[in-house]
Formats: structure tokens, sequence, C-alpha cells
């Protein structure tokens, strides 16, 4: 490794990655490489962003609620009771291991809370959190078979821990977790408003100017975290100082995970498995309005690396800048071709999410699926790859494989125009949520109502033949749900009868037409 080379991927962050501020930390077995910081954790009152600086980590809490979990409760499956008994709708509820791997098949509150009207700088209280998660009468898969990003799975886990132990969750995740690693500035900090030490996250770019981002919402073991820079480099090193034993936490929380059919799942007690630059890896990513982070260990290489941004760009593509520069490596050069004659409109039918493929130039590809855009990368045999998913064209049929999703499914085409005869109201009564279509000089709109609010109208895009999209970029959560799929149904008589909306967090939930 070239300590220049660090130096100088380190010195250029802040230019590639344009923002108020941040901080990085590299390590490497088990010592500090790097342990740097830059610009503003408040640029209005000008307070530098130090490796003290206070932050919300967000969702890299889940990997420490599941910690938690293990520290409490060696065999989980003894908390399945206690899953069950707060969702009574659910006739068959999901384990807690499903849980734990993100395939209970519960559609994500963050994003059910907007089909109930939640604004998106709403208030979200543990209130609703209970009552939303206490409503569920369904699933959109059966546990155990797919993957999904459910936030609340964390909070359930969180929550029925704290309450067997008879103690809060912050007390003892303090107690058990926190402490035991090192980390003495890290605590619960559930309330998004009131950050610990002041630090600001901020939402727009250096084209449109920050502004601090709002956010309002109470969350515990999905991503109540907060911590320092410092308190990070300190989990890393306990990671790495426990690496050989068994019994460790982390290396129980690392141990392969497989859905149901015996497939191997890419997620597991809250972390994520990759392939960073071809070196398997555990990590998270966390963020909110303002807020992004991102943290990884390689363990045959026992490398570490943590970045910190008070701002919206990408960490996890940071963190990899810092890798190259650590391993002495550059990433291969994308193949620079045409793209292909099958981009444009699908449906994938297990889903019944609308798909968009677009050409992003030099031999990319650009999938709209999941909550965000899926960059592909043209490979030698014609297909599109990122990470470990593929398209690939076969005869007439494009296929899609999703290993982390457990998803191998064919895109069907969709041709043809939107009829704009679709205007009327549409409940679900498992959400008591009301979809609003309207018709306005041309054009159609779209809002959602129920029990957290009346959600603003938005423009609806078409899809196809009666499917529609209704883009939702922003949320009371950072992962918002993007373009939710809406799909008409009509009768015998050819009148909307229905619909089906979905997003990739919160798939096919009917509704009927009022």
């Amino acid at each position: 490794m070239s300590t220049s080379a660090l130096d100088t991927a380190l010195t250029a962050i802040p230019a590639r990655y344009i923002g108020p501020g941040g901080a990085i930390a590299v390590l490497r077995h088990g010592e500090i490489l790097a342990r740097h910081s830059w610009g503003w954790s408040d640029a209005e009152r000008r307070i530098p962003f130090t490796p003290e600086t206070m932050f919300l980590v967000c969702s890299i809490t889940k990997q420490f609620t599941c910690a938690l979990m293990l520290d409490q409760h060696p065999d989980p499956t003894a908390l399945d009771a206690d899953i069950a008994a707060r969702m009574p709708l659910l006739a068959n509820a999901p384990g807690t291991l499903h849980l734990a791997h993100n395939q209970s098949g519960l559609r994500d509150y963050w994003a059910t809370a907007m089909l109930c009207g939640a604004p998106v700088e709403g208030v979200f209280t543990e209130g609703d959190a209970r009552r939303l998660i206490a409503r569920t009468s369904s699933l959109h898969f059966a546990p155990g078979t797919r993957y999904s990003y459910c936030n609340q799975n964390f909070r359930l886990i969180g929550d029925v821990t704290a309450a067997r132990a008879g103690r809060p969750f912050a007390e003892l995740l303090r107690e058990r977790i926190l402490a035991p690693a090192g980390m003495p500035h890290a605590r619960l900090a559930a309330d998004t408003a009131d950050v610990p030490g002041g630090t600001i996250g901020y939402e727009g770019s250096a084209e449109t100017g920050f502004r601090p981002a709002v956010n309002n919402i109470i969350w515990t073991g999905d991503a109540g975290l907060a911590a320092s820079l410092d308190d990070m480099i300190a989990w890393e090193r306990h990671i790495d100082a426990h690496r050989d034993d068994p019994r460790s936490l982390y290396q129980r929380q690392s141990a392969p995970v497989h859905f149901a059919d015996g497939n191997l799942a890419g997620y597991g007690y809250g972390l994520a498995r990759m392939k960073l630059l071809g070196r398997d890896a555990t990590g998270h990513g966390g963020g909110l309005r303002g807020w992004r982070s991102f943290r990884f260990y390689i363990p045959a290489e026992r490398i570490s690396v943590v970045v910190l941004f008070n701002h919206m760009t990408d960490p996890r593509a940071a963190a990899l800048d810092i890798l190259a520069a650590v391993l002495g490596e550059t990433p291969p050069t994308p193949l620079s071709i045409p793209a292909p004659a099958w981009t444009g409109r699908y449906m994938e039918p297990e889903t019944g999410l609308a798909t968009r493929i677009e050409p992003a130039g030099d031999g990319k590809l650009k999938l709209h699926f999941a909550t965000g855009t899926d960059l592909l990368t043209a490979t030698q045999d014609g297909a599109y790859t990122a990470g470990a998913m593929r398209l690939e064209k076969s005869g007439d049929t494009l296929h899609m494989i999703r290993p982390t999703d457990n998803l191998a499914c064919t895109l069907t085409p969709v041709e043809g125009p939107a009829p704009h005869d679709i205007s009327g109201t549409f409940h679900n009564p498992e959400l008591d949520a009301t979809l609003t279509v309207t018709a306005s000089g041309g054009g159609l709109y779209g809002a959602f109502s129920g029990e957290l609010g009346d959600g603003a109208m938005v423009p609806l895009l078409p899809h196809g033949p009666d499917i529609w999209l209704l883009p939702m970029p922003r949320a009371l959560d950072s992962a918002a749900p993007g373009d939710w799929t809406l799909a008409f149904e009509r009768g015998p008589t050819n009148t909307i009868t229905g619909v089906t909306i979905g997003c990739w967090l919160a798939r096919r939930i009917p509704f009927t037409a009022q």
C-alpha cells in the first residue's frame, strides 16, 4: 500500500463528493491508517466536522440491534411469540430470524406510512409506529423466500429484546454492546430532530445549494444510533480484535445465511454480505435526509473503512475510492459499447413493479426497479451487471437475476399509451389508506390520505396501458419509495374497479374503487 496514494485519495474526497462536511477512517490489522475529517458539522455556525463530531449513523444501527439480540438470546427464536404478539391480525407471522435477515415479507413501514398520508417532513411517533405495525394483516411474500429491506424488522427486534429484559433499549444497548466495544460517546438518539452535539444534516447539492434537512421521526432499533468517527473506529477495532473468536457477536452475525430454498442470502443479522473489488466483505450503509454513512470490514485483508457525510452524496462510492487506494488497485475500465436495443419499459411479474431500462453511456445502463437507480456495466458475454445483479437477453426474452433478492425473473415488455380515464378514489382497508386520482387541465395527479394526514398531490407519469407511476423521491425516511407503481384494473364495462399499488419496499397492495 502506498501512503501517498491513500493521502491523495482522502484529500480528493471533498471535491469528488461535494457537501458541507464529513469524516473517514481507514484501518488495517486493527491499526488506524487514516482518521480524516473536513468541512463543517454546522455550516451556518461554522462549527468544524471533526472525528469527535456526533453523527446519525442511521441503518448501521441494525447490526448493533442484532448484536444485542444475540447477546440476550443466543437462540433468537425464543422471541418468535413476542414478535407475533405485536401483529395480532397477521395469521402467520414471520420468525425473529426472518426479521434479522430481511426475509420477513413485511412491507416497510416508512413506505406504507406515505400511503397513510404522512407529510414528508411530518412527525412520526412511537405510537404511530406501534399502530402501523399492529395493522399488519398480510405480507408481500412468504417468509424466508425472498429478500426485501424492511426497517420495522429491526424496530420489532429491539422492542421485544428490551421488553423481555425489562429495561430500556438505550440502556441495554449501551451496557451490553457499546461500552464493551469501547465506544464512549455512542448512544441511542431516537429523535431525529434532536441530534447530539447539534450536527446538521443537509439536503441539496452544489448546483442547487445546501439547506438543513428537516427530520421529525422517532426510531430505535432500526436506525437510532448516534456515534462519532472515533466511536466507529473503536467498533472496527473491536471487530478485528475478535476476528478469530467464533463466539464473538460479529462473527456470529457474519456467518452464512440462507433462504428457505437453500440459496445463499446476501444479508443477515443486520449485515450485508458483499464483494468489494473482488473481496468478501460485511458491512452496511445508513441514510436519512441529510445524512449518509457506510462501513465495511474485509476479514481476509483485515481492512475497515468508515465514511460519514452530513449531506446526500454516495458514501459507498467514496469508500470504494479509499479501498482502491489502500489496495493499490484501479477498478476495471467499463466496455464502451452502444446501448442495446432492448432498453425501454417493462413489468416484473412477481412483484408487479414497473421497470425501466435506460442508456447511461459508456457501456452502462440505468435500471429503475428498486428504491434507487442501479447502474449496470456491460460485460464481455453481452450481459449487464452491478455486483451480483444481472440483466441478460436470451432470444426474445430479457432476464433479470437479483441473487440478493433471491429473484430470477423474465421481464415483460410494456407497449402502448396509458388511457387517462382513471380518476377516482381508491381504498385499502388494511392500512385504512386512500388514493385520490384527479384530472386537471390534461394532467393526472395522485395523493394518498390516511391516519397520518393528507399527502401532497403529485403528477402521475404514464408507463403503459393502465400502468402509471406516482413518483415519491422524498419521504419520512431517506430510503424513499421512489416510483410507486399504480396498476389499474377494469371491470366488464371497462370502468376502473381498483388499483394495485407497490414499490420495492412495499409490494402488491390492493386498493378498491369507492
